[in-house]
């Protein structure tokens, strides 16, 4: 049963200083998903991940140096990956990966933020259109998706500290709220709520204001599966305890 953690690492390098890879032996997933990599491949001792399991490694980054980007490890060779998305706008900042295992693609997703001001904003709601579109279509062939990473959107009041305060806030937007929602319907579970309806679940935290140990957080980081694999959907949890980045791990098991 492949356990899969997602993991927006806010830079892959400052999180091997912090003992990341350590964790990611322990934690032993078969696949992970990384977001905001923030590096080149050729920047990483590659032999690293190597000697921790994952044979097999995927890299987008961003063409920028030290922003975004993701990538995948895997214990096992899929079948095929696919760099990008085939939209030279979101594929610059190196934003979609997948790797297909059989019938089913695994994804990581590092969606924009909108936080920087209303051009980004718009960028931001720009990828979302083209996001939904992009899935519909990748579903006629690929039926069966899990789309791991840091999504940038809170769904519900339940996922974020303060609904009221943060209504106007980028990634808790109306708009965003609306599209999250509709994606799911599309398609999708938000594996972590089948599991789990209880409040004060984040996976990120401001820097700012000793958020995190007071645990003021926003839950924008999901492991979204196919309701076509609803039957095969063992568990999801989110891993705060993993103290690597200013986002923690979520996992899902899948058995497929």
């Amino acid at each position: 049963m492949p356990k899969i953690i997602s993991y927006n690492v806010n830079g892959i390098r400052a999180a091997m200083n912090k003992g990341w890879l350590n964790w990611v032996k322990a934690a032993a997933p078969d696949i992970v998903l990384l977001q905001e990599i923030k590096a080149q491949p050729e920047q990483l001792n590659l032999a690293d991940f190597e000697e921790a399991g994952y044979a097999h490694h995927y890299w987008h980054p961003a063409q920028k140096k030290g922003y975004s980007g993701v990538a995948i490890l895997s214990r096992q060779k899929p079948d095929h990956v696919e760099v990008g998305c085939g939209n030279a706008l979101y594929d610059f900042e190196g934003r979609i990966l997948r790797a297909d295992y059989g019938d089913v693609s695994v994804m990581s997703v590092y969606m924009p933020s909108g936080t920087t001001g209303d051009e980004r904003q718009q960028f931001k709601y720009g990828f979302l259109d083209f996001f939904q579109t992009y899935i519909d279509t990748l579903k006629k062939k690929r039926k069966k998706l899990i789309i791991g990473g840091d999504w940038n959107i809170c769904h519900k009041p339940i996922d974020i500290h303060n609904p009221v305060s943060n209504a106007k806030t980028s990634g808790f937007l109306p708009e965003e709220r609306e599209w999250i929602g509709k994606f799911i319907d599309s398609g999708f579970i938000d594996s972590f709520r089948a599991f789990n309806q209880e409040p004060h679940q984040y996976t990120w935290w401001s820097q700012r204001f000793n958020s995190r140990a007071r645990n003021l957080g926003w839950r924008i980081d999901y492991n979204m599966v196919s309701q076509s694999l609803e039957k095969q959907l063992k568990r999801a949890a989110i891993l705060p305890e993993a103290v690597h980045s200013d986002h923690c791990p979520i996992l899902v098991d899948v058995d497929f």
